[in-house]
């Protein structure tokens, strides 16, 4: 039945069971996606455990320490002997999706990486400064000139640490905004933790 048809109490009707039908998707899609955000949060192991509890500083073998950084989960996890000891959440560059090809892309790079320098920062606390490009970071880049991908003048870029939020600025984790130009950030108090802990040549590996 065409809906010109209808009587105006059917026309009536069927717009309120319409509007009913659209409550209940809408939220239901709520709590799906409470409930996904929910998982997520309990999947930061040992979050709500300092890192000192979990390993001695004293006694540890720091080259031992290495990270993992899931670009997908939007996740770190700290790594001792290759056993995940503490993960934290985390975000990436406006583009979080694809890899970093070029300068200004926006994107995270995927691959191993080793951290080349760590220091304070005046404006999100600490920078953990990794050594991309690596050899590898070259051979997908040129690789990308070659394919046209990129522009033949494109930058690869550099520049790429793990580093906190602007003071006050813990919201932008807990909204996973994807904010930077590429590097991960962290709350400031897991980045201060994540710094105490860490040393340079250290193994960062950056996944999708």
């Amino acid at each position: 039945m065409k809906y010109t048809n209808l009587t105006n109490l059917e026309k009536l009707i069927h717009f309120i069971i319409i509007i009913i039908s659209f409550s209940i998707i809408l939220s239901e899609n709520i709590d799906v996606q409470n409930l996904r955000l929910k998982n997520i949060e309990i999947s930061y192991l040992n979050y709500s455990l300092p890192i000192s509890q979990l390993l001695d500083f004293q006694t540890i073998d720091r080259t031992k320490v290495s990270i993992i950084i899931n670009k997908s989960d939007y996740i770190l996890t700290i790594l001792y002997e290759n056993n995940p000891i503490k993960s934290y959440p985390v975000v990436f560059g406006f583009n979080p999706v694809d890899d970093k090809l070029k300068q200004g892309d926006g994107c995270t790079p995927e691959g191993i990486f080793k951290i080349h320098d760590l220091y304070p920062h005046q404006s999100w606390s600490k920078f953990i400064w990794l050594d991309y490009p690596t050899t590898g970071s070259w051979v997908k880049h040129n690789r990308a000139k070659e394919e046209g991908t990129i522009n033949s003048n494109a930058g690869i870029g550099g520049e790429i640490g793990i580093h906190g939020v602007p003071t006050g600025m813990d919201h932008l984790i807990d909204n996973k905004t994807n904010w930077t130009l590429g590097c991960i950030s962290l709350k400031n108090k897991d980045i201060n933790e994540l710094f105490s802990i860490l040393q340079k040549e250290t193994k960062i590996i950056i996944v999708h």
